[in-house]
């Protein structure tokens, strides 16, 4: 299955074919698999190096002079380092740019708490005219970059190396959630690659509790789907939100805001409470943050016996 960065890489080739107004801009990372692009379309790539808020602040000078910017590099340097560029420079501008990130919260575990991004979702959504995707496959980020690459808005797609393993046959559309599977027991609602812990606990509540799950999948944050949100909780009652994104503001905090003023219902999250300090690789992160099947499922078990007090 092809990798996320990889379709990155092929989807920039064929868009730069077609479009001369796309210019690729990296901060000293996949220059291997860009090489492609940077040779059919000469003048069009640049690597400005570890500069990541001046990458930011020269894609803005391109938006300015009409072309369609790309930033690419690790999500912490892309999006956390660089955010007053970005708000600055592209926020209250105006201007419409792609930000495409590597490194999901902690894909790069190996290299330590530097290198890990729970917070890039949250600074990204507070700008105005922004959108905000977290695509859990190569073909569901190729969907969304190719429909909305050239919108006029702020586009960030964060990609992660952990692809759930999903190919879906619907259109992956921005602002529409997935039904993965159709229960009337409990609402969980997924973010991105967390999606494959969601499957192997729907399977084994199913199998070994006889709880039924209705099972979202979310792509996108900004614009997000609270129609598709309601309709489910409206039935179940109760829902489980299972995110890779810091707890203090990530797709729960718009779950809770789209179920607002409604009737009871017992809503819980599973997030990154807390800054995660450990090494290893992204499995043992996703323990260390109880981001597992194993956890989904007691989480969803107490989420249900708490409901029906």
């Amino acid at each position: 299955m092809k990798g996320l960065r990889e379709q990155f890489a092929d989807t920039m080739l064929d868009i730069g074919r077609q479009n001369e107004d796309l210019v690729v801009m990296v901060g000293d990372i996949s220059h291997g698999i860009l090489q492609p692009f940077a040779q059919s379309c000469p003048g069009r790539y640049f690597n400005i190096g570890i500069c990541e808020p001046t990458m930011v602040s020269i894609a803005a000078g391109m938006a300015k002079q009409g072309l369609i910017p790309v930033t690419h590099t690790i999500a912490p340097f892309l999006i956390e380092r660089s955010f007053e560029q970005i708000k600055l420079d592209f926020g209250y501008q105006g201007f419409a740019g792609n930000f495409v990130s590597v490194g999901g919260a902690f894909d790069y575990a190996q290299l330590g708490c530097s290198h890990h991004c729970y917070t890039d979702v949250s600074l990204m959504s507070h700008i105005p005219n922004s959108q905000v995707f977290c695509p859990g496959s190569a073909s569901e980020f190729d969907e969304l970059f190719r429909s909305e690459y050239n919108n006029g808005k702020i586009n960030y797609f964060k990609l992660t190396e952990n692809p759930h393993g999903v190919e879906f046959d619907k259109p992956i559309l921005a602002g529409k959630i997935i039904q993965v599977s159709e229960g009337s027991d409990i609402t969980i609602i997924v973010l991105g690659p967390q999606l494959k812990n969601a499957i192997e606990a729907n399977a084994e509540l199913e199998k070994k509790h006889g709880i039924c799950v209705d099972l979202l999948y979310v792509h996108s944050v900004k614009p997000f789907d609270s129609a598709k949100v309601i309709s489910s909780i409206e039935k179940t009652r109760c829902a489980v939100v299972v995110e890779e994104l810091s707890a203090h503001d990530g797709i729960y905090n718009l779950v809770i805001r789209s179920w607002n003023s409604r009737d009871r219902a017992e809503i819980r999250q599973l997030a990154i409470n807390d800054f995660v300090h450990e090494y290893g690789n992204y499995s043992n992160l996703c323990d260390v943050s109880g981001l597992t099947a194993s956890n989904i499922i007691k989480v969803v078990i107490e989420t249900m016996r708490h409901a029906k007090r």
